[in-house]
């Protein structure tokens, strides 16, 4: 592997989001191996790497930026997006709503969803993902989303979620649909000690999820903890998503949701909740001490109805923050750059037209999502990084007239897909294409699992 050299020339600007935030017209990457070598004007890499390349990649007319990393998923989700179920409730309702359906997923459903996803993610310009898998029925593991990965190319957190408190114990799922902690506990270190690798540009990392406050108990987010600082592992969970998770927290444990983290000792560098929707200027300050990071989802956000989260507040209390895709049910999309482009809009409807630039949402998208997952390897096109990069045509009508500011125009203009997209050092997009994957017959089995299931839940 440490043999195989690639060279991107001649790109439009090369936005490399490293420390300076410097941008190259005419840039140029030069990749050895799964490592960034050297960046620069093309003429400067061509003089010193361009008899060294064993393959070159022309990307006249694209902007190439770093990979985008999604910090938040639900992938099996994308099984049934647009459901009439739950279509215009907020989440309690729309959770409700949808637990009876996911209920019947099976493990090749699981595998196929994730696939989807997945394609549609790196499509669109992602090359790290986190996805949050918290239902575990009819025999389903988190092995059919690490599988998916692996066949689809793209670097991967995955999280090992939970359920462990039903309807009749006070929490939301029914109880069909929960594990007992025990068995949570020693799958969660199954699949540590399986997979798990802290290694420097791991294609893939294990971290512990129990799903919410409303859904486990004191017990399993403090064991968990512990179980993931024994192995050096992230945490990872739901809070302050909207006013009833306020709600629920004030009522049952008598505390406000960042209370109820930090007297379980959820907070710190290790730790990321998704959502925050509500987080009170308190419990900003703690993040922002305590370096626990925020996955923003806004397109989730706003099809709940959950509100708009403070991110700007947040920034500047330096709690570290990136963008989630969220569930492919509740934002009914996988694009990264358009969930960029939501935030950036999002935080101006609520704060006004400062509140965000383009770049700050690529930041986001890029660097911020990077020190959310607690990796300092990726997030900026520079020497020493991972390989991981998209490039993006705008010679087209969707960026006609935007040729002043192209990498703005990523994020004000319509999201584009992926020209080229490399991970690892690998060339995983190339000409619009996912090369690792049957596109068309892979849409027929997703539809086909997609029908099958609501065949299961008695909704065809």
């Amino acid at each position: 592997m440490t043999d195989r050299t690639l060279l991107l020339k001649n790109a439009l600007v090369l936005a490399t989001m490293d420390d300076t935030r410097r941008e190259i017209a005419d840039g140029a990457v030069f990749v050895r191996g799964a490592a960034i070598v050297a960046v620069g004007p093309t003429g400067d890499i061509l003089a010193v790497h361009g008899h060294e390349a064993n393959e070159v990649i022309d990307l006249a007319g694209h902007v190439l930026i770093p990979g985008l990393v999604n910090t938040h998923h639900h992938m099996f989700q994308s099984l049934t997006r647009a459901t009439p179920a739950g279509q215009d409730a907020e989440l309690f309702g729309w959770l409700t709503a949808h637990y009876p359906i996911w209920s019947h997923i099976t493990p090749e459903m699981f595998h196929v969803s994730a696939v989807t996803a997945m394609s549609e993610l790196v499509l669109t310009g992602c090359t790290t993902s986190s996805d949050h898998q918290y239902l575990y029925v009819n025999g389903a593991t988190l092995d059919e989303a690490i599988h998916a990965a692996q066949r689809v190319g793209i670097r991967f957190h995955a999280a090992r979620g939970a359920m462990s408190v039903g309807v009749s114990k006070g929490g939301l799922p029914p109880d069909a649909i929960v594990e007992e902690e025990p068995a949570i506990l020693k799958e969660m270190q199954r699949l540590v000690e399986r997979w798990h690798d802290p290694s420097r540009f791991a294609m893939l990392r294990v971290v512990l999820a129990p799903c919410s406050p409303f859904t486990v108990s004191d017990d399993l987010m403090r064991e968990s903890a512990t179980l993931a600082r024994h192995y050096g592992v992230s945490l990872h969970t739901h809070l302050a998503e909207n006013d009833n998770d306020i709600c629920y927290s004030l009522e049952v444990y008598g505390k406000t949701p960042a209370q109820y983290v930090e007297d379980l000792e959820w907070v710190g560098p290790d730790v990321w909740h998704a959502h925050c929707v509500k987080l009170d200027e308190t419990a900003i300050q703690l993040f922002g001490r305590t370096g626990t990071g925020v996955a923003h989802c806004p397109c989730s956000n706003m099809r709940l109805a959950s509100g708009i989260a403070p991110i700007r507040q947040m920034r500047a209390e330096g709690v570290p923050v990136g963008l989630g895709v969220d569930g492919s049910a509740s934002a009914d999309s996988g694009n990264m750059l358009g969930e960029a482009r939501q935030a950036m809009l999002l935080a101006r409807v609520g704060f006004g037209p400062q509140a965000m630039s383009a770049r700050e949402a690529l930041e986001l998208a890029t660097r911020g999502g990077a020190k959310v997952l607690n990796r300092d390897d990726i997030g900026q096109i520079a020497p020493g990084f991972a390989a991981d990069m998209v490039a993006f045509d705008v010679r087209g009508l969707d960026f006609a007239g935007a040729q002043a500011d192209p990498v703005a125009a990523l994020v004000f203009c319509t999201p584009p897909k992926a020209g080229y997209s490399v991970i690892n050092g690998r060339v995983i997009v190339r000409e619009g294409q996912l090369a690792t994957i049957d596109l068309p017959r892979q849409v027929e089995a997703h539809n086909a699992a997609s029908r099958l299931l609501m065949v299961k839940a008695g909704l065809a």
